[in-house]
């Protein structure tokens, strides 16, 4: 029996302003492939996610995402001199060990979503 194969998994991000959310994901650094229908497919090396024109704010207060990068510290020096912070008026924490063995810091975007970036130790 032959064996299934899986090619990608992503998640739905909501976005309260879409517009703005979409500008946002691009002064991040990921790049938007399409943008149809409200949604927009977002993407980073090999790490992408669709961001849709949707919003419930019990749903957005508690949606993580986490994305795993290999210089936790050149993420945090682009995302902070990206200009997001002052733009979006967006939360960026600074970089902390982790007792589960990462360096991470968070974002939280326009919609409230909370973006772990992390790097194992």
């Amino acid at each position: 029996m032959e064996e299934l194969e899986s090619v990608e998994i992503k998640a739905f991000v909501p976005a309260k302003e879409y517009e703005i959310s979409k500008n946002f994901y691009q002064d991040l650094g990921f790049i938007m492939e399409s943008d149809e229908a409200g949604i927009a497919y977002f993407r980073h090396g090999n790490c992408s996610f669709l961001l849709q024109d949707f919003y419930e704010p019990k749903h957005a207060n508690n949606f993580m995402m986490h994305i795993l990068v290999k210089d936790i510290n050149r993420w945090h020096e682009q995302v902070i001199s990206s200009g997001v912070v002052e733009k979006y008026g967006v939360t960026v924490s600074d970089v902390t060990t982790q007792p589960w063995g990462m360096l991470d810091f968070i974002v939280k975007d326009p919609s409230n979503v909370l973006w772990r970036f992390g790097q194992n130790l």
